[in-house]
């Protein structure tokens, strides 16, 4: 199994990225949103990776730290969540929300992630309790993004599809992504938006504002 990708970022393209390693082998990884957030093109990066094997696809998901990746198998042996679940709920909150809105049984919070309902919630909270004891308060999934070296990803229209094509990927729907967006374009830091990662950034922050 690959477990650990070392290389240098060459394409992004929301939510995946091609990391090229010194063996001259491209890898397509897939991260949570927070994470692609933080790669810039041409910088070198160390990802954790968990190999998801499918009868029709082999995916690679990536993660900055490897208590990220742990939360994500923790999550993938729960009945009904899928890795693209799995990665919905690590784009939308911290591993220590997470956390403690298993322990607090609140299951508002995780009603905030595509495709969970109340029913899936209450399910979900029952069957996590006690999964995350291991997990330290301060993991938190949502990093701070460093916009002064962001990379420029393109003209306005191609950072609104990219931004659009990776909610949609995540589960959320076409409305819902669009209004995201434009709640986060109408926000005093968007009013200055030249990159996927700083739109992509707000546009969550305005998701988890919605419920």
């Amino acid at each position: 199994m690959i477990g650990l990708i070392e290389g240098r970022v060459c394409h992004l393209a929301a939510p995946v990225a091609c990391i090229m390693t010194n063996a001259g082998v491209g890898y397509e990884v897939e991260l949570p949103l927070p994470d692609f957030c933080q790669l810039q093109m041409e910088a070198s990066v160390m990802l954790w990776t968990h190999l998801h094997v499918r009868e029709d696809a082999q995916l690679l998901f990536g993660f900055l730290n490897i208590g990220e990746r742990d939360v994500f198998r923790q999550l993938i042996r729960i009945n009904g969540v899928g890795a693209k679940m799995a990665l919905a709920m690590m784009s939308t909150m911290s591993a220590s929300e997470l956390k403690h809105s298993v322990e607090s049984d609140n299951e508002a919070a995780l009603t905030r992630v595509p495709g969970i309902g109340k029913k899936t919630a209450q399910r979900l909270l029952i069957e996590l309790k006690g999964k995350f004891d291991h997990i330290e308060n301060d993991t938190d999934l949502l990093s701070t993004v460093n916009t002064e070296t962001m990379t420029q990803q393109g003209k306005e229209g191609v950072i609104l599809a990219e931004v659009e094509s990776a909610l949609i990927s995540l589960g959320y729907r076409d409305k819902e992504a669009q209004q995201a967006i434009k709640a986060a374009r109408e926000t005093d830091a968007g009013q200055n938006i030249v990159d996927t990662q700083s739109l992509l950034k707000l546009t969550l922050q305005q998701l988890s504002n919605f419920k």
